[in-house]
């Protein structure tokens, strides 16, 4: 069977002459949207009051921006943050050609160019502890199964837009198959992982949510949480392999070579999850 390569060189948003909506912005703000809307539906279906969703979504969108930002600096690049300290609370960075607002020399602004989801994984859950106990008096695990279906249909638009700007690529295929990402100033095919993640993150939100609608899966605090955790994580570790490096590892003198810090991290996660679905649930534990 014969490929032929795909050429992919998209502009970088929807060009409105005044403003410039990037790609990557509106399939995060499309995610949210979306997110909201199903929950709204699951809110009505547990009898939980729909001005809660509001707060809720404080608290994930200020968890996940700042769990993801934290993660990319203590998991990837501390070696450079450790003496740019005050990079990691601004969108700034030091470069000695440029100034900021025009009088500051030194600096410029770039926004916030680093975010990890490993790190989100962890600001998220802790985010959701307070959010359980303050505004739902319910088990924290409650909130958890319910809000992981979200994040995995969230995981297909960030993927899709990590694709539209040609970020996170895959490696070279060897072969005419694959997406030469001409963005990128290269003319070799390479694998779409960004598409492989994101396809395969659909396909974990629709089975998430058929378990949650069409079975009794819900009753067990806990199973979906822990479905959503020990099957994205193993699908990031596997599709880790077909992906370009995003930071420079150690080398010899990483300690779990051949695997990446992202291959690492994703392993405590996926034993967590498989605890979480397999683990014997006390009775008081099931939501009637």
């Amino acid at each position: 069977m014969n490929f032929s390569a795909i050429e992919w060189s998209p502009s970088i948003g929807i060009d409105l002459g005044f403003f410039v909506i990037r790609w990557y912005s509106l399939m995060f703000v499309a995610a949210f949207l979306l997110g909201l809307h199903l929950m709204k539906k699951i809110y009505v279906e547990d009898k939980i009051p729909k001005e809660k969703l509001d707060t809720l979504f404080m608290y994930v969108f200020i968890s996940m921006l700042i769990g993801m930002r934290l993660g990319d600096v203590f998991f990837y690049s501390w070696d450079y943050y450790q003496n740019h300290l005050l990079e990691i609370f601004l969108p700034i960075k030091e470069s000695a050609n440029d100034s900021l607002f025009g009088f500051i020399k030194g600096w410029k602004f770039t926004g916030f160019t680093g975010f990890a989801s490993h790190g989100a994984a962890i600001g998220i859950p802790i985010a959701m502890y307070f959010y359980a106990k303050k505004h739902l008096h319910k088990p924290w695990l409650f909130i958890l199964d319910r809000l992981a279906i979200m994040v995995a249909l969230a995981g297909f638009f960030i993927r899709t837009g990590n694709f539209m700007n040609s970020e996170i690529v895959g490696k070279a295929t060897g072969t005419d198959f694959g997406v030469i990402f001409k963005n990128n100033a290269e003319d070799l095919a390479r694998h779409p992982t960004q598409l492989y993640e994101a396809f395969s993150y659909l396909i974990l939100f629709f089975v998430m949510w058929y378990l949650y609608w069409k079975t009794d899966k819900k009753e067990k605090t806990g199973f979906l949480f822990g479905l959503f955790f020990a099957v994205l994580w193993s699908l990031r570790f596997v599709i880790e392999f077909l992906k370009e490096p995003q930071v420079q590892e150690r080398g010899e003198e990483w300690f779990f070579s051949p695997l990446n810090t992202g291959q690492v991290l994703s392993i405590p996660l996926v034993l967590i999850g498989l605890w979480l679905m397999f683990r014997k649930t006390k009775n008081s534990e099931k939501i009637a």
